[in-house]
């Protein structure tokens, strides 16, 4: 073996094993349910005053039905977790959470409120056509039963008459046409 394959292998192995340690500290999550209902997703154990039916997920390694650690200044680093009881006027000043987005929600009526418009406007637009149809079918019909002599051109450009079987061929389609349109 080379130098060169050796170190591709060696870098191969360092990849491998760096991704394989990503994929296990991504595991590690914790997810809870707070006493006001929020949940809560970490990488750290819930609080002490958290219930173990409130502990919806844990990582694989956790023992279920004792309490997960408590956080200490020791355990946790010099970071502390704010939370109500550290904070209490933390909690009077916040709102409350609904559950609901109010950004989402406005542009989820935005986006109802103007396919609703584009669909009226398309209503709108083919009733006109039907009307316009209506109306054009119904004037052909008084021209073709007031007995005027009408003609076509053919397909090789020629005038043509019509003659009796034409002409009620053709009162025939455009009484069909207007029984469609004019509804």
């Amino acid at each position: 073996m080379t130098s060169k394959t050796i170190r591709y292998i060696l870098a191969l192995a360092f990849g491998f094993s760096v991704l394989a340690l990503a994929t296990t500290t991504a595991l590690a999550q914790w997810q809870w349910v707070e006493k006001d209902g929020r949940k809560i997703f970490s990488d750290r154990a819930p609080p002490a005053e958290i219930q173990d039916k409130d502990i919806l997920k844990r990582p694989a390694g956790a023992p279920r039905g004792a309490a997960p650690p408590a956080l200490t200044p020791e355990t946790a680093g010099l970071a502390r977790p704010v939370t109500a009881a550290s904070a209490p006027g933390l909690r009077a000043s916040a709102p409350k959470p609904t559950g609901k987005d109010a950004e989402l929600e406005a542009k989820k009526k935005k986006a109802d409120d103007d396919e609703a418009a584009k669909k009226k406007a398309e209503e709108d637009k083919a009733s006109k056509i039907k009307a316009d149809n209506c109306e054009r079918a119904k004037t052909g019909l008084a021209t073709l039963q007031s007995g005027v002599r009408m003609s076509s051109v053919n397909a090789k450009g020629e005038r043509e008459v019509y003659d009796d079987a034409k002409r009620g061929a053709e009162i025939k389609r455009t009484q069909e046409v207007i029984d469609a349109s004019c509804k």
